[in-house]
């Protein structure tokens, strides 16, 4: 267990002692159209925290960190991020942003950009960042993910799993403090799955502030301080990886873990 650790009220276990909060969610709903697709929200990540969200489709895990930087907007409830709240007030939302990484199952890097522009053009037109430090700053982080040689290639010249340590390297160019990942290696061929999750692993190790949609219950196991199971909009359970993989409390989740875990 994590040291810092300690069991709340629920007897949820592996929450950091409150220091720097990093996202507050309080009842948070979501609806589209009739549908209601998030349920009374209520979560606090804190500063260096790592949260793996897991649940069936549809159950509104992506939903949900798509409203950590409003790319869906929430009807009910707030959203805190880094002492921001999210409103409609659009210099919130550009503060937020640009604090905030994420990281989509498709790439979303332009292809007619080599991987060295896809990651500097943000810094540059977003944070204003001159050429020259955006350059270094890209070439940086692109030997962080381990492809510095696919600098001057173009997307379409890449395989997925490089494609996607692109788009991670693009988000972390930015500098984020946070970084959200929605399902990032769902689009992936399985033997490019661990390149991408080795990538994420050291993002992890060095104190990142995290929150992951994934099914990768290894990469969960191995990273999370926390793990969330999501069903019908709502969280049904959360807890540190090890209780939560050996001992889940509700039938949802345990269902949920038979199938996915074939036990």
């Amino acid at each position: 267990m994590n040291p810092t650790a300690e069991v709340d009220a629920l007897g949820n276990a592996s929450i950091p002692k409150p220091g720097e909060v990093a996202i507050v969610i309080k009842d948070m709903n979501k609806w589209f159209g009739a549908f209601h697709a998030l349920r009374d929200i209520n979560l606090t990540v804190y500063s260096g925290e790592r949260i793996v969200i897991c649940g069936p489709s549809g159950s509104g895990k992506s939903t949900l960190i798509r409203c950590v930087n409003r790319l869906e907007v929430h009807q009910k409830g707030t959203i805190i991020v880094d002492g921001t709240e999210l409103t409609s007030d659009l210099k919130n939302i550009d503060k937020i942003r640009s604090e905030v990484g994420m990281c989509f199952q498709h790439f979303n890097l332009f292809p007619h950009l080599t991987t060295l522009e896809n990651c500097m053009l943000a810094p540059i037109w977003v944070r204003k960042v001159p050429r020259k430090e955006a350059r270094e700053t890209a070439m940086h982080f692109l030997e962080k993910v381990k492809i510095p040689e696919q600098a001057l290639k173009y997307p379409g010249q890449l395989s997925g799993g490089q494609q996607q340590r692109v788009a991670i390297a693009r988000s972390l160019c930015m500098r984020p403090r946070i970084m959200l990942f929605d399902e990032p290696t769902s689009a992936l061929d399985p033997e490019m799955i661990k390149e991408v999750l080795d990538t994420m692993i050291e993002l992890a190790e060095e104190g990142m502030t995290m929150i992951c949609v994934t099914h990768e219950m290894g990469f969960a196991r191995k990273v999370a301080n926390r793990v969330i199971f999501m069903d019908e909009g709502q969280i049904v359970e959360q807890n540190e990886p090890e209780e939560f993989f050996s001992n889940p409390k509700s039938d949802r989740t345990q269902l949920f873990l038979s199938q996915i875990l074939g036990h």
